[in-house]
């Protein structure tokens, strides 16, 4: 199963930008897809996610009135689209997902797979 997340990049404070994160080597299955990012000097944080099978979602209280997670399930894609983009939204951003299908867990090591991460840089 490899993931690949794409589509950061450098914008200002207050735009808009959308996250593509591709999985393959998968057959269909209601797993989970999560996003997670990591700032400078900083610990991994739990975005949000989403069930490719059910599409529940889940988020991260900070960003749950700003980010939308979404899915293709033809084309195997996770989009995150994240609105009103502040300063402390930079990081780089990773999409992950799990072995099995277990929800959507916003800890690290429930995560198996794991894309090499986009980053993403807010100036204010």
């Amino acid at each position: 199963v490899q993931l690949q997340a794409s589509g950061g990049g450098l914008v200002q404070a207050g735009a808009s930008l959308r996250l593509s994160c591709t999985v393959s080597g998968r057959t269909f299955s209601d797993h989970p897809v999560g996003w997670f990012r990591q700032a400078p000097e900083k610990e991994r944080e739990f975005v949000g996610g989403i069930m490719m099978g059910g599409g529940n979602t889940r988020y991260r209280e900070s960003v749950k009135d700003r980010f939308t997670i979404s899915r293709d399930n033809g084309k195997q894609t996770v989009y995150l689209e994240m609105n009103n983009l502040k300063a402390e939204d930079t990081a780089i951003y990773y999409c992950a997902s799990t072995r099995g299908s277990i929800g959507i867990p916003d800890i690290m090591r429930f995560y198996t797979y794991w894309g090499q991460g986009t980053q993403v840089t807010v100036s204010s």
